[in-house]
């Protein structure tokens, strides 16, 4: 992971990424999980995501994991919640009612820091990555959270006309990573507004990941 790439963009304000309201992707397709009231979801790389604000005020429980400290700083602030900051290895640990986010690289994050999970929901996490770095971080995820269900977001569009990220993830590659584990389904896919930064036509899906039996 360029650690330096994505400091640079928080520190510059370059936060494309970051959307002004829970993705309709979550809201509308969460249920398809069939989690309890008070699931715990994991969000790698959530940033200060409002999708947090929305799963916390719905009941949820959530855990994250977050390279740049800003952003975490922020979204506590945003939350209105004072965390217990504490050091856990290479890692800062902010805890609250109902909330962990660790600060760090998520390849040094360990199942027995993270804790048990219900289900995780990446958003912005695999396509984020560049190819070499996605096959590591799917294996790696498994490895974090056993094989719970999951809704996976990711793009598709011409990765020869514009450089991610966000990545184009194809459908292909979604099951290359993952069909040795779960069942796959696409719930919802949508056309991205003006196109992938105005520059070429793109779609978004969201997909559930079931374990296989």
């Amino acid at each position: 992971m360029d650690a330096a790439f994505w400091h640079e963009k928080w520190n510059s304000g370059e936060i494309g990424f970051h959307e002004n309201r829970p993705n309709p992707l979550l809201t509308n397709n969460i249920d398809a999980l069939a989690l309890s009231d008070s699931a715990r979801l994991f969000l790698p790389l959530c940033g200060k995501t409002l999708d947090i604000h929305w799963l916390l005020a719905n009941g949820y429980r959530v855990s994250g994991i977050e390279l740049h400290q800003q952003a975490v700083d922020e979204l506590f602030a945003e939350l209105g919640l004072a965390p217990v900051i504490s050091e856990c290895g290479n890692m800062l640990q902010y805890s609250a009612d109902n909330i962990v986010v660790f600060v760090g690289d998520i390849f040094e994050l360990t199942p027995q820091l993270l804790g048990t999970i219900d289900a995780v929901y990446d958003r912005a996490a695999l396509v984020a990555l560049p190819p070499q770095m996605r096959i590591r971080y799917c294996k790696h995820l498994l490895q974090l959270t056993g094989n719970v269900p999951q809704l996976l977001v990711t793009f598709e569009y011409d990765q020869s006309v514009i450089a991610g990220p966000p990545h184009s993830v194809p459908a292909p590659e979604v099951l290359a990573h993952y069909s040795d584990n779960y069942r796959i389904n696409l719930l919802q896919s949508r056309d991205v507004p003006g196109g992938m930064k105005g520059k070429t036509p793109s779609t978004e899906n969201v997909w559930k990941l079931l374990p296989v039996q």
